[in-house]
């Protein structure tokens, strides 16, 4: 047993790790004064908020630091499976490249939540993309269409609802069908996010209801008055380094502001976007510096699971403290770490 700084999701503190069965285990207990302490700090499994498992080899997740993703855009009934605990078929698959004793097969995954096939216009993005794999896409256009598509959304364990608005790349829903969405989505108890591209697109989402846009704006640099709008209503999920240029200057100074006015950000790398590495995303991470964000504010970007839970990666930062702790330092914690 052994002392041990944690991070929780929203601050540090202090509990002890031991072995449970073999298997480490971390308790909320307050450390004695005799324990030995662990040389580092640790936290669950960081959070990628904007994923497309389809578009990549999701096997390749075992053991990596990501301990949670989020699917948005996908075939339904393919993403339930991969969303399902009892569906280990893929957990089988990539326990060979899980490095022996990092922790047991059921943790060999990170927990996925996914919000299901886009809802977009009839012709509207991304349905003529090449890249979108079959039954991804739902083209809606009514009110009736609209809650077939919600209600199909939700009894495939959706965890969110996701709308494209993209005017650079077909029609967009008008005001009233997006806000239908909202309103459908809400009864299920679904939060919107949408992928919101063009001119005033980013603000006409927010006012319409969604509660997350799926990329930090980068078509536009948005005002002060209107990074303040952004940074009461919605989050945003990261997804710098899918973009180069102009798109990211733009992105940059967006969340930069964004971030000085206490808004929400969700580190999201759109995994599957090109050639993105299947876990996390070092480019994401400096992207999200350059804009200002510090190690702390960074681990809240990444929204660690919690570590307490049964089912939690623990991941250890050797030689760190909470001031010093930085994500792309993190491994796995093992039962080799507790060894005095």
């Amino acid at each position: 047993m052994h002392a041990v700084t944690f991070f929780d999701g929203e601050a540090w503190r202090e509990g002890v790790v031991d072995l449970v069965d073999g298997r480490v285990r971390l308790r909320d207990l307050t450390p004695t004064p005799d324990l030995p302490r662990l040389d580092g700090v640790i936290s669950g499994g960081f959070t990628d908020h904007h994923v497309h498992l389809q578009l990549v080899d999701h096997t390749l997740l075992a053991g990596s630091t990501l301990g949670r993703v989020v699917d948005l855009g996908g075939e339904p009934a393919e993403l339930h499976a991969l969303a399902d605990p009892s569906d280990a078929g893929w957990i089988r698959n990539a326990a060979a490249t899980t490095p022996a004793g990092a922790f047991l097969i059921q943790h060999a995954r990170p927990c996925v939540g996914f919000a299901g096939a886009f809802l977009t216009p009839v012709g509207g993005y991304p349905s003529d993309r090449e890249w979108a794999p079959a039954g991804s896409v739902r083209e809606v256009a009514d009110a009736d269409a609209a809650a077939a598509a919600v209600t199909e959304m939700a009894d495939a364990g959706a965890s969110r609802i996701k709308v494209a608005s993209n005017a650079h790349a077909g029609p967009v829903f008008d005001d009233a069908l997006f806000r239908t969405i909202v309103e459908l989505a809400a009864a299920r108890g679904l939060p919107v996010v949408a992928h919101a591209e063009g001119r005033g697109e980013a603000q006409r989402a927010a006012r319409l209801g969604a509660t997350q846009l799926a990329h930090a704006p980068f078509t536009e640099r948005l005002d002060d008055a209107e990074i303040a709008e952004q940074a009461a209503s919605v989050s945003w999920i990261s997804t710098l380094a899918i973009h180069t240029g102009a798109d990211l200057t733009i992105a940059l100074d967006n969340v930069r502001r964004f971030h000085a006015a206490g808004g929400i950000l969700c580190y999201g790398t759109d995994m599957g976007n090109g050639p993105t590495p299947v876990a996390l995303n070092a480019g994401e991470l400096t992207a999200l510096r350059d804009a200002g964000l510090d190690d702390a504010a960074l681990l809240k970007a990444l929204a660690p699971v919690d570590p307490l839970a049964p089912a939690s990666v623990l991941l250890f930062f050797p030689g760190a403290t909470p001031a010093t702790a930085d994500p792309l330092h993190a491994r796995p914690l093992t039962a080799d770490d507790l060894k005095v």
